[in-house]
């Protein structure tokens, strides 16, 4: 057994140490380290970033209907409404009204509060009298699943109208 597994072992370590087979290859290596080495280009300088800002925001959407101009003549000529610009603005004011949810509701001493989450997160109270959305937003009634806003937006011209609006409770998403 022995004499047939020592030779066998021989002829196995003479296949692998076979040099001849990749000559070309240890040539390549050899040719490749004898040459100087180069210099590694440096990074190019990058750009710097230019921030957007979207200011199409508080513009009517495209998805709702426009207002007829026959119409906005006609409510301009029987509406004297005109927003109190002297008064101080409230948080959500700064965020359009679609942008806003009804989470809820919570009644404290009496009085219905809504519970409005804002873009950022956040949860608010609000009741009647307060103001919300971009355009002169009244609440004028809170219930247990809406909120009944008014707001006072611009006719083009000089005139301002009242567009009644409403927040429905979402469902939590």
């Amino acid at each position: 057994m022995k004499r047939i597994l020592l030779p066998l072992l021989s002829l196995v370590l003479a296949a692998c140490s076979g040099s001849g087979r990749y000559a070309d290859l240890d040539a390549f290596i050899a040719e490749k380290r004898s040459s100087p080495s180069g210099t590694i280009a440096p990074i190019p300088a990058l750009k710097a970033y230019r921030a957007f800002t979207y200011t199409a925001s508080g513009l009517r959407s495209p998805f709702t209907k426009p207002v007829d101009v026959k119409e906005i003549a006609r409510l301009e000529a029987s509406s004297s409404v005109k927003p109190d610009m002297s008064r101080e603005r409230e948080y959500l004011e700064s965020f359009s009204i679609d942008s806003l949810k009804m989470v809820g509701t919570v009644k404290l001493n009496n009085v219905l509060w809504a519970l409005i989450k804002a873009p950022d997160g956040a949860v608010h109270r609000v009741r009647e009298r307060n103001y919300i959305g971009r355009n002169h937003g009244k609440i004028i009634d809170v219930g247990g699943n809406h909120v009944s806003v008014v707001e006072i937006v611009s006719t083009g011209g000089e005139g301002w109208v009242e567009r009644p609006r409403s927040l429905e409770l979402s469902s939590g998403k």
